[in-house]
């Protein structure tokens, strides 16, 4: 079973992303479930959404205390609350931030993890750029599927087609297919960069 654990705030769409998560894995033929954890629901509060993602039957209800995966919309939460808290060894980490980890005092973080599972992207400036506003969502999902390859692009772009059809949901494809295509690159460097 793999769990993804993604912390944003209200407004975000953190609940949507883990939702999408769900869609997509089960277009890609898996069993999933996904389900938010939030205190008093206003815009701009922390709010945290889990997705199981496995092969069989899930019949747990609990929250993802040890994640495989950890993604972070909004990079303010750093200062709050410890979002990689549980984060298994093996895990990954997408964090929506234009420094780089090392700005951010994190490297102990990424020396933990095996190399290139630990990525920073520039979600709201994706977003804007595609969607016209700083929505993070759909510029994670595109990133989760290019760092942990547990997801596939077309079956992310399926799904965020079925939930915002037209305009909304072209925009948002777009947004997810340039991080798709970010993250890849960004793993790439951070390869030959050790090969070197």
């Amino acid at each position: 079973m793999v769990e993804v654990r993604i912390h944003g705030r209200g407004g975000q769409g953190v609940v949507t992303a883990s939702d999408l998560l769900a869609m997509t894995a089960f277009t890609d033929g898996h069993h999933t479930q996904a389900f938010p954890s939030f205190g008093s629901e206003r815009t701009g509060a922390p709010v945290v959404s889990f997705c199981r993602i496995t092969d069989k039957e899930i019949r747990t209800r609990e929250p993802v205390l040890e994640p495989d995966v950890i993604v972070v919309q909004d990079p303010t939460l750093l200062s709050v609350m410890d979002v990689f808290a549980g984060l298994k060894p093996e895990g990954y980490v997408l964090l929506n931030s234009t420094k780089s980890f090392e700005e951010l005092g994190l490297m102990d973080l990424v020396n933990s993890l095996p190399q290139g599972h630990a990525i920073t992207i520039p979600a709201f400036d994706i977003a804007r750029e595609h969607v016209g506003r700083p929505l993070p969502n759909a510029v994670m999902l595109g990133g989760v599927a290019a760092l942990t390859g547990l997801i596939a692009l077309d079956s992310v772009t399926d799904a965020i087609r079925k939930r915002f059809p037209g305009k909304v949901g072209e925009a948002n494809v777009n947004a997810a297919t340039a991080a798709y295509d970010q993250v890849n690159a960004e793993r790439a460097n951070t390869k030959e960069g050790a090969d070197a």
